[in-house]
């Protein structure tokens, strides 16, 4: 239950003012069609996030538990960091017409998530709860709590949340799940008094 609330969590919030939210309110407002858009996100993501959870869960298996553990702390924190820099939104368009809307945007959703932040975290997720399916679904349910809304509120709702504060807030909770990752690692080696 931890992997599942962390993953809706870190992803939810990470998602929030992301490259692929924009993604989402461009979609919508050329398509106007916001249940094909929703049905696309949750297979792209359902799909990108599986094989990303998979990997995660798979290097844990092939790395020292230890080194593993400690890596993924360390990488909770650079996550965290790289947080703080905004999303460059270079190239977002809505497709090419004559492609359906659930087409369109389930390979541009699909495209996007590809090196994005969530899937990057959806890895370290998996790696360090070792729980493919819990992180799955968490990491694809915060990318529906964040896009979703998009799409049936469009712009109105993205011009008015305060998407600083919540990439802070990103930020914040990737870093101190990192620490505390690296700081019971620490702790079972011995490197710091109990």
């Amino acid at each position: 239950m931890e992997a599942l609330i962390t993953s809706t969590l870190a992803v939810g919030l990470a998602e929030i003012g992301d490259k692929t939210q924009l993604l989402a309110l461009l979609l919508v407002a050329r398509f106007s069609r916001p249940w094909p858009i929703f049905w696309a996100i949750l297979l792209a993501t359902l799909i990108n996030h599986g094989v990303s959870a998979w990997l995660g869960a798979s290097l844990s298996a092939w790395i020292d538990a230890q080194w593993m553990t400690l890596a993924v702390g360390l990488a909770c924190v650079a996550m965290g960091l790289w947080l703080l820099r905004p999303d460059d939104d270079d190239g977002l368009d809505a497709g090419a017409p004559g492609h359906g809307v659930f087409f369109t945007s389930f390979v541009l959703f699909f495209l996007a998530e590809i090196g994005d932040k969530t899937q990057i975290a959806t890895v370290l997720l998996a790696a360090r709860f070792e729980a493919v399916l819990a992180v799955t679904l968490g990491t694809t349910l915060g990318m529906l709590a964040a896009n979703a809304p998009v799409l049936w509120l469009g712009a109105r709702f993205s011009e008015r949340l305060p998407v600083r504060l919540v990439h802070l807030l990103a930020s914040a909770l990737f870093i101190l799940l990192g620490l505390w990752v690296v700081l019971v690692e620490a702790r079972a080696w011995e490197l710091l008094p109990a």
